[in-house]
Parts: structure tokens; sequence; C-alpha cells
């Protein structure tokens, strides 16, 4: 529902709104004024008229998001969260400082109304497109009268200029998601200068090639910008991109079009200058007149009552039961009640850890049915084969379908997923090859950084890739991820390992996993060893009587290793420990840990990758078999013999080292 238009007041409200914005930054003596200055009249237009919420809820279900990929710009989001009233003006007055709900760039966990972490440029694009993926799923399923809501992002120049942004882009437009729409404040100015010295891409013509209603307009004339948004909610079966042309610093006493102005606060005498130019009293400071904010609240009842009517409806769906009520309960579970049925596996019987997971996820795909993901372009090297064909590939012709066929895209897949699951509801996944975690790092970081359950597969894990080469066989990687913090890294031993290991991930309510999986068979272990080892992250696999004078410790497919090698050293009392998970291990009790690895043991650690992570378990006169080179192209038997991966070799490293 539109209000009555007034250009007099919308005129006060937008400089009120700028009047806040170089007011926070100025405080803070820090920040961008720029860029809000810049975009404050979209963003104004889309919170006063059209963005559907709850004023009294900030989580309402059915709410529209707005995502601030542009996550420099974020004293103009504060500031209409204030006049929203999620955050007060103190909240504004500690911008950038140490334990407030104001940090220099929005974090979803710290103020109502923030529906993303942003800042690295682009993934908020791309976060607004698994936003608006995750409400088409949950559309064809729950009707259009409980889930049928937009998805809006705010970009910048330097957003679009980001490769992951046209990535997702592409797919927006091949999924045809007509529900998000994208605001591009193109204001032609970025941090060190004019875009013209960087860029002569056409982004109006290259988003119509990806299948995009594109309306170009001024981004400063409130009416031109009413009327894009309105077509666009028109558009179902297309993204809008909104091509605002705006000047950087709008407003500005002497500084308008200045790239000066992106990334540093305007000075006390330029903030008196451009006040008076607005209108606004010079020695005001963070000022909210009344009759803006009325004007700006002009919408909240009827934002209520429809936020009410929608209660209503979902009560009165619930209260018939049946399928509804069994799929609203899935919409809405808590991660850590899953339960789930996992296949069984034959011990001694060769079977790779990505055969494993792909046999779990042909079990478990029944059972959750809003699991929704896909592989990067490597269905059957991921084991996503049967789950495709099965749920369908997710589309335009296909709105019910549960997977998502990414392409060669891993770094927009990863932000995707992350909308995915910031918008809630969904269980989302992602698979490609280890080594190509490399290209979705960054959105890995920031599933962890918003504590995201996410779940990352990750096949061919080592140097046993084999043929493929060195550009394919990971060595860093597995540790590189272990040092992303709050990132569940998880390297199974064998099939009932992994399929452990998959039932914590999925019960994992506010952290990502890595899951690291194997292209070779590994030997299937007795589940009864097996146990609930893995919940704990390390755990006795294998022991010996008495006190051990030796434990080997490993991950994944050296586990199988350290066994064999255990045998050939007669005589000696040997422990194995399986550690799938250093993260897990490292969070139980010292007590536990002791148990495991106990103090008076000789200490050896065996991965096919990186070995210093595993100094903290050896200590300095312990052994660690890896790997610090890369690998070659050749059989993953032959590099094994040749890179010292074979019972024999190691049972020798172990003898040479104890003298």
């Amino acid at each position: 529902m539109l209000t009555a238009v007034n250009p007099e007041m919308d005129a006060k409200a937008v400089n009120v709104i700028k009047g806040l914005v170089m007011d926070t930054v100025r405080k803070a003596n820090s920040g961008h004024p720029g860029g809000p200055m810049s975009s404050a009249d979209m963003a104004y237009v889309l919170y006063k008229d059209f963005l559907n919420f709850d004023p009294d809820n900030s989580d309402w279900f059915n709410r529209d998001r707005f995502v601030l990929s542009a996550g420099h710009e974020s004293s103009l989001l504060y500031a209409l969260l204030n006049l929203s009233g999620w955050l007060e003006i103190d909240d504004l007055k500690a911008f950038r400082q140490f334990g407030s709900r104001t940090p220099g760039h929005p974090e979803c966990d710290m103020a109502p109304g923030v529906e993303a972490t942003t800042g690295p440029l682009g993934q908020g694009f791309a976060m607004s497109v698994g936003m608006a993926t995750a409400e088409s799923v949950l559309r064809n399923r729950l009707g259009n009268e409980l889930c049928s809501h937009f998805t809006y992002a705010l970009a910048s120049d330097g957003d679009i200029q980001e490769p992951i942004a046209l990535g997702s882009a592409a797919l927006a437009g091949l999924w045809g998601l007509g529900k998000l729409i994208v605001f591009y404040d193109s204001n032609d100015v970025q941090l060190a200068g004019p875009v013209s010295r960087c860029d002569c891409m056409d982004y109006a013509k290259a988003f119509e090639a990806m299948c995009w209603q594109v309306i170009t307009i001024d981004g400063h004339d409130h009416e031109q910008i009413r009327k894009a948004v309105m077509n666009a909610q028109l558009e179902t079966e297309r993204p809008t991109l909104i091509i605002g042309k705006t000047v950087m610093a709008k407003g500005s006493a002497n500084l308008e079009g200045d790239h000066n102005t992106h990334g540093a606060p305007l000075s006390p005498e330029e903030i008196a200058a451009t006040k008076t130019k607005m209108g606004l009293d010079p020695e005001k400071h963070f000022d909210v007149p009344e009759d803006v904010l009325t004007h700006f609240r002009s919408r909240f009842g009827h934002l209520e009552a429809e936020a009410g009517k929608w209660r209503r409806k979902l009560a009165a769906k619930l209260d018939e039961g049946g399928d509804f009520e069994t799929l609203w309960n899935a919409v809405t579970a808590n991660r850590e009640d899953l339960t789930l049925e996992m296949p069984e596996f034959t011990p001694g019987e060769m079977v790779a850890t990505r055969k494993a997971w792909g046999a779990a996820l042909n079990e478990i795909m029944h059972q959750l049915p809003l699991l929704v993901g896909g592989s990067a372009d490597l269905d059957p090297s991921n084991q996503t084969v049967k789950f495709r064909d099965t749920v369908g590939i997710f589309g335009t012709d296909n709105p019910s379908g549960r997977n998502l066929s990414f392409g060669v895209r891993e770094f927009p897949m990863g932000a995707i997923l992350n909308g995915m699951a910031l918008h809630g509801g969904i269980v989302p996944f992602g698979a490609t090859f280890l080594v190509f975690s490399d290209y979705e790092r960054n959105a890995l970081r920031m599933s962890a950084l918003q504590k995201l359950p996410v779940l990352h597969v990750f096949t061919h894990d080592s140097f046993y890739v084999g043929e493929d080469g060195p550009t394919h066989q990971p060595i860093e990687h597995v540790s590189s991820l272990r040092l992303i913090p709050d990132m569940l890294v998880m390297r199974p031993a064998d099939a009932y390992e992994t399929t452990a290991c998959l039932q914590i991930a999925l019960t994992q309510p506010e952290r990502p996993t890595c899951l690291m999986l194997t292209r070779q068979g590994l030997p299937v272990l007795d589940p009864a060893q097996v146990g609930d080892g893995p919940k704990k992250g390390g755990y006795v696999l294998q022991d010996c009587d008495g006190e051990p004078e030796i434990v080997i410790m490993a991950s994944g497919s050296e586990v199988s290793l350290g066994i064999k090698a255990a045998k050939l050293l007669e005589g000696k009392r040997i422990r194995v420990v399986s550690i799938p998970s250093m993260e897990l291990f490292d969070e139980q009790p010292a007590e536990y840990r002791a148990s495991v690895i106990p103090a008076g043991a000789f200490k050896v650690a065996v991965e096919a990758g990186r070995p210093e992570l595993w100094y903290k378990y050896t200590g300095t006169d312990g052994l660690i078999h890896g790997m610090t080179h890369f690998g070659a192209s050749a059989p993953g038997k032959v590099l094994e013999e040749e890179y010292g991966f074979t019972p024999e070799k190691l049972a020798a490293l172990i003898n040479e080292k104890l003298g």
C-alpha cells in the first residue's frame, strides 16, 4: 500500500537521513558518507513505500528481505533502522565502536533488520539471490498466501564489478527469480576514482542478456523510483535490476561527485554547509524531527494489520493438520532435533567416502523435504546425480525442483547457499572438489562469520586424486579451512564415520561444516568400534593392552594406514586414534583429550596434507608425516609409494624416530 505522496516531506526526510549519515560517520571519525548520500533516495523510497515487514517483529517469516550488498554504506542502513524503530540514536553515536550494535559493515546478528553480514563486495548480491531462491522454493510448497515476499538488494559499482555478482546474476536469471529486485546505485565513482578508468561494461545489456528485466532511472527522482519498483513487482518471471543514475555525495555543499567522499568523513565545516544547504539546523546533530518520524512510519498501521492477517491464515492452516502441518514443522524445525536414518555398509568392503556420502544423500533426501543444493558441475564426481534426478533441477520449468545446478561457479555457489541459510526454512548444501574450495573461500569464511548451518561437501581430498596432477591435488586446503574460526571441518576415515559426520553437520544450529571426502576406496570399519566417537571429534579406534607406548593419530584416509602400520610394529603397545574433526576434539574437556592421547606416549600423526596443525597433539618431539610439497600426475598408488604413505614406510619412519 502506497501512502499519499508528499514531495516536500519526502525531501525533508531524505535530508534528515543524510544528516544522520554525516553525523554518524563524523562522530566515529571513520566510515563512508559519499555512497549513502548517493543511495539515500532509492533506499528511502523502498523503506517508506514498499518494504513489507512487521514493525513489532523483525523476524516475521513473510517479511521482505533487504540486503545492503554495498556494506560500506552501513550508516545509511542504520539511519533507516533508526527511523524504523529498530535502532536508537545512541546506537548511531556508537558507530564502529567496540561492542556496539552498529559495526563498520552490517553484521546480521548485531541488530534487528540487518538481514546479512556484508562488506566483501558482491557477496551481498549473491546472498540476495540465495534468499530469493529460498523464497521461491518455499512458496512452491507453502503457497502464495503464506510465502510471497520480495528480496531487495542495494549494490554499488564495486559490487557489480565483482565476478561473483555476475555469476550469481546469471543463475538468478536462469532460475527466473521474479521476486528479486536489485537497486544498482550507478554513481560512476568508486574509492580510487572514476569508474571509467577501470570498467567499460554496459551492465544494462549484460543483465538483459542474463534474462533480467533492466530499468534505468534517475536515482534521485522519487516518482521514477516508485514506478520502477512497481514495474519490478509486476514482473514474475525475471529478476529486475533497477539502475539508478546518481551522484556521489548527493546534496553536499561542495563535494558532489568527489570520489574522496567514498571512504572519509566530511569535515565539520562541510557538514555544516551541507546541512544549511538542505534546510537543516547545522547546530543540531543526530536530529530526527517528529514530523519526519511520523511521515516515515505512515504505513506502520497497515503493515501491522497485514502481518496479523498472515498469522491468522497460518493458524487456520495449522488447525487443519495433515500435510501442511508436517511441512511447516519441517520449515521451522530445530536442527538439533533432526534424526536421520543412514545406510549401512559391510565392514572390510572398500568404499570411497564420497560414495558413502552419495549413499547417505540418497537416503536422507526423502527424510529432509527441504534439503536443497547441488554441485558446481561435478555431479558424478560429487555423487549428487541420483539426488538431482530424483528431486529435479530447480528452474523456471520446474519450480518444485530441489537440485541447484550451479555450473562452474564455486564462489557464487557458496554465497547463494549462505543466502538460503539466512532466509531460513531450507537445509542448503553445495559440493565441489576440495582443491576448488580456494575459489569459494571467502563465502566459506562468511558462512562461519554469520554462524550459518550450511553443508559444504568437498570430494577428492588429497594427492590420491592421482592422474589429474598437482592442479587438482589438495595439499594445504584441509589445514587452511581448519584455520577459519567457527568452521567445523570433518574428514571421515570410512563410510560409517562419513554418515556420522553428516549427521553431526546437519544438526549444527549455528555452524557451517566442510566435509572432506576421498576419491579412492577405504576399508569400512566395524561400526561398533566407530560408535559415537565422531561426535567428540577424536576417539580411540583401536587400542592395546595396558598403557600405550605409541599413539598413532590420523584423519580420513590415513586412519586405515595407521591401523596397518601398527600391525607391523611388533612388540609395541600401540593405540590408533581417529580424529575426524580437530574442532570438536579440541572442544572436549581436557580430561577426555588426555585420556585419548596420554602424555607419556610417543605421538605420531599422519595426514595427506600440511603437517603444522598436528603439532598441538604430537608436541615437537613427536612424529608428523604429512605433505609439504605439491603432488604430481600419476596413479594414486604410485604417489602413495613415492610419498611414503604405505604401512611399511610409515612403520619405518616410526622405528627410525624411536631409534
